[in-house]
């Protein structure tokens, strides 16, 4: 294709196009070969919150930068030089699949890019409605849930940083080696331990998991290795058979292994070293085949350093790393295990509950701190408490709402009537005004009232001006 001018396409002005262009529903954008804006459709102004006039002549990173476009689809294009897909969201949670296509000229140069986004957020509502209506008609048929209880199905991994995670465990599952799974709590390291117990040679043996960390110091020992008849005060008269034993031609998962004492350190070296174990009390070695996999939250190398984990155990257990990333690092994830564990608490509470568009992209843009784990007390916490069938923004927590608001947007939740929104949205004002600028002074010179008033309306709103965020007093 051959441009004639930078704001021709085949011959035709786009303002000649402009006409049929702005009738068509779907946003469209266009670009020169360098990223600069050339036009946009009356849709595309609509879908993104911006005017032509104002996009006109700015770059493609310029837009990005400053929010329009996460990511720019147009950037894309011009480095990959092919079409490119996502799926991404706009300033208002509306859920937009955007397409960019490359224009070459007959040379093969890149002439133009022509983006075009669709709202899908109705589409995708309609699907979790499909979903959770096949999960109900499953489980009248007393199909299996989609989650199993244990094993591989538990891992949801659409992400690249998850699925290079599976990937590795299922290479690593056949060979008995050692192996220190790393990663912030709640991230799933335990499932990946069980995959590895499962798609390797032991799997018709026991998998043992064992938390050092819930398990009081003093009888730690005597659970992980067993103890002989009388070896303490209190001990049964037959003794008791331990963990390593019961566990034997299986696998023994040592979770949390950073808060394991450094007396029992030496002893799990021991059993890694030479493949037995002797029982509290006991003088006989007994012989122990177990893989020992074991996980942490924690740094070793920097507890090593600090005399507080022994370094021959350290490289012992670390023989093959597998670090599990955090659920934020691991966006592509969490609708398909929002959806996953929607089907598992409906199958268990006998409910039907969805979830619309607004509250999924409300917790796709949530830190998740406490990761896998939270998602899923949250999800069941919203199927139990959640009167309607549909799960909607003003259901979820307050402090997600709140960690998830932007500058300047206001939540108002299922408020109606306009004199409470505008009571609220003048108390959420007031709270970020004081948060900012500590005092009531410099809140009215900002707020461009009186400070008496400022007063009164922090009084009206019960809002705490007692103590500043830095724990000093307020000054008036």
């Amino acid at each position: 294709m051959t441009t004639q001018s930078t704001t021709e396409i085949q011959g035709l002005s786009i303002w000649d196009l402009a006409p049929i262009l702005d009738s068509i529903g779907d946003g469209v954008f266009i670009d020169d070969a360098d990223g600069y804006a050339l036009w946009i459709n009356k849709a595309c102004e609509d879908l993104y919150r911006i005017k032509r006039e104002e996009t006109i002549g700015k770059h493609c990173t310029y837009l990005e930068q400053i929010g329009i476009f996460s990511p720019s689809v147009a950037k894309q294009v011009m480095e990959q030089k092919k079409e490119v897909s996502i799926l991404h969201q706009n300033r208002d949670g509306k859920r937009l699949l955007t397409t960019g296509i490359p224009l070459f000229t007959e040379g093969g140069k890149l002439s133009k890019i022509i983006t075009t986004s669709h709202d899908i957020t109705e589409l995708l509502e309609l699907q979790t409605k499909l979903e959770s209506m096949q999960a109900a008609f499953h489980g009248l048929k007393g199909s299996d849930s989609y989650l199993q209880e244990d094993g591989e199905e538990d891992i949801i991994a659409n992400s690249p940083g998850m699925y290079s995670v599976v990937q590795l465990a299922r290479r690593l599952a056949p060979v008995d080696t050692t192996i220190l799974i790393t990663g912030e709590s709640g991230s799933g390291k335990g499932v990946i331990a069980r995959l590895l117990h499962d798609a390797g040679n032991r799997s018709a043996f026991p998998f043992i998991q064992i938390n050092c960390g819930a398990i009081p110091d003093n009888l730690l020992e005597s659970e992980l290795f067993g103890y002989e008849s009388g070896a303490f005060t209190g001990s049964r008269k037959d003794g008791k058979i331990g963990l390593f034993e019961v566990a034997n031609r299986g696998t023994v998962f040592l979770d949390e292994i950073s808060e394991l004492p450094l007396n029992l350190q030496v002893k799990i070296l021991q059993v890694i070293q030479e493949k037995q174990i002797q029982r509290v009390g006991g003088i006989d070695s007994i012989p122990i085949d177990v893989r020992i996999i074991s996980a942490t939250n924690r740094d070793l190398d920097a507890m090593v350093r600090q005399g507080r984990f022994r370094e021959d155990l350290f490289y012992r257990l670390n023989v093959v790393p597998i670090s599990v990333p955090p659920l934020r690092e691991r966006p592509e994830d969490i609708v398909p295990m929002i959806r996953s564990f929607l089907q598992k608490n409906n199958q268990k509470f006998k409910e039907s509950k969805t979830m619309n568009a607004a509250a999924m992209s409300t917790l796709l843009k949530y830190n998740w701190p406490g990761n896998v784990r939270e998602l899923e007390n949250i999800i069941e916490r919203l199927v139990i408490t959640t009167k309607d069938r549909m799960i909607r923004p003003e259901n979820l927590p307050s402090y997600i709402f709140e960690s998830t608001r932007q500058p300047g947007e206001f939540n108002i939740g299922t408020v109606v009537n306009l004199k409470e929104a505008l009571d609220e949205a003048e108390k959420q004002i007031l709270i970020g005004t004081l948060k900012k600028y500590h005092t009531t002074r410099e809140m009215a010179k900002v707020l461009g009232i009186s400070q008496p008033t400022v007063v009164r309306k922090l009084a009206k709103h019960q809002i705490d001006q007692g103590k500043s965020e830095s724990g000093g007093q307020k000054t008036v």
